[in-house]
């Protein structure tokens, strides 16, 4: 695997390193020992997958509060999406800012987000699958989020959202703790 720091503090863009011959390619996606290596969370307590039928479908942008913040691994496995990934550490120096890259079963790119940062994608095709890996069990009382158009944040997303969530359309407007 190859770990590229991006912008925003601690959120890594992971590319895999294929063995390429006749049948196809093999790659490792997630290793323990690779990731405690380069300084990230390599705990990993459960995993889950969304399914997604329509192109424009948005969901975000999540994240779970302490004591049950948890690092998520995120890779598309069908289709394509646009993953954004907010810095809400309020004592990161990319506080606020945003991190957004296509992820798609073609490329076999994944992003690291580490604790305290929300995160979110839309769909840029139909019938797409995104697989999460994560460093802490859901916990539905820590379970929060912040609104994908919030005037705070200013994400930029390349198409129109056609399909989300009452919860995720109707978040309260950003206010720093």
């Amino acid at each position: 695997m190859i770990f590229h720091q991006t912008k925003l503090a601690g959120v890594v863009e992971i590319e895999m390193q294929s063995n390429t011959d006749e049948r196809g390619f093999f790659a490792r996606s997630w290793c323990q020992k690779e990731f405690q290596n380069h300084g990230l969370n390599g705990n990993l307590a459960q995993c889950s997958i969304s399914h997604n039928m329509k192109r424009g479908t948005l969901r975000g942008m999540h994240y779970q509060a302490k004591p049950f913040a948890e690092t998520k691994l995120v890779r598309c496995t069908a289709g394509a999406i646009y993953d954004v990934v907010l810095d809400l550490r309020g004592r990161s120096h990319t506080f606020l800012q945003w991190f957004a890259a296509t992820l798609s079963a073609d490329n076999h790119r994944s992003i690291y987000i580490p604790e305290g940062c929300a995160h979110g994608f839309l769909t840029l095709t139909d019938e797409s699958e995104v697989l999460y890996q994560m460093s802490e069990f859901y916990h539905p009382e820590s379970a929060r989020g912040v609104r994908w158009d919030d005037p705070a944040f200013q994400i930029i997303w390349p198409d129109k959202v056609e399909v989300i969530s009452e919860r995720d359309r109707n978040y309260p407007d950003f206010k720093p703790e």
